[in-house]
């Protein structure tokens, strides 16, 4: 256990005996905590692994390559269409975890796994997400933006690809982009400071 943790398991929440017991369970399969994203993250020599996370209507595991594990409980969620590699396992009561144990235990184990044997996780080339025709158009007609956006790194792009894609209407794309084209120009992401 890292003392620098604690504060999570102690903080009052729904979740907190759920969250105990997730930390006991992944503990016994030998990771080291830390602290990442304000939440528990089990890591292997320095590679994350699983992390524990809870919402509204419930806490998780977190797999990080969730993606590459067999899933024969097919108990794994991808939590969004646009997450890639993440996958969770979600528990709603204490009595699921405690049913789950062995199983739990068992993903864990293969994700050390899969650490272990390097695999990594294919994800899509920026080209291949869904680019918004408003944005292609500010794109078209403003080629100074165009270079600008050429140049952010791969994940920046699809940060802001995925943020203007979201909106349903044509008026909230392109007030988006508006907003977005001073920090493109700027050459940071979308959640740069």
């Amino acid at each position: 256990m890292n003392p620098k943790v604690d504060w999570f398991f102690e903080k009052d929440t729904k979740w907190q005996a759920e969250y105990k017991h997730l930390r006991t369970i992944v503990l016994d399969c030998g990771l080291t905590e830390e602290l990442k994203w304000g939440c528990p993250c089990y890591t292997f020599k320095g590679t994350n692994i699983v992390l524990i996370h809870g919402f509204k209507e419930y806490c998780a595991y977190l797999f990080h390559k969730g993606v590459l594990l067999k899933d024969t409980d097919n108990i794994l969620i991808q939590q969004t269409e646009n997450v890639q590699s993440a996958r969770q396992i979600r528990f709603t009561n204490i009595q699921e975890i405690t049913e789950m144990e062995t199983v739990l235990k068992t993903y864990i184990y293969e994700a050390i796994e899969v650490e272990k044997a390097g695999i990594k996780v294919e994800l899509k080339k920026t080209a291949e997400f869904n680019m918004p025709e408003e944005f292609e158009k500010a794109l078209y007609e403003n080629p100074d933006l165009k270079t600008a956006f050429d140049a952010l790194t791969p994940g920046r792009q699809r940060g802001y690809l995925l943020h203007f894609f979201q909106p349903k209407q044509s008026k909230t794309r392109e007030a988006r982009i508006e907003k977005c084209t001073p920090m493109i120009f700027e050459g940071k992401g979308l959640n740069d400071r």
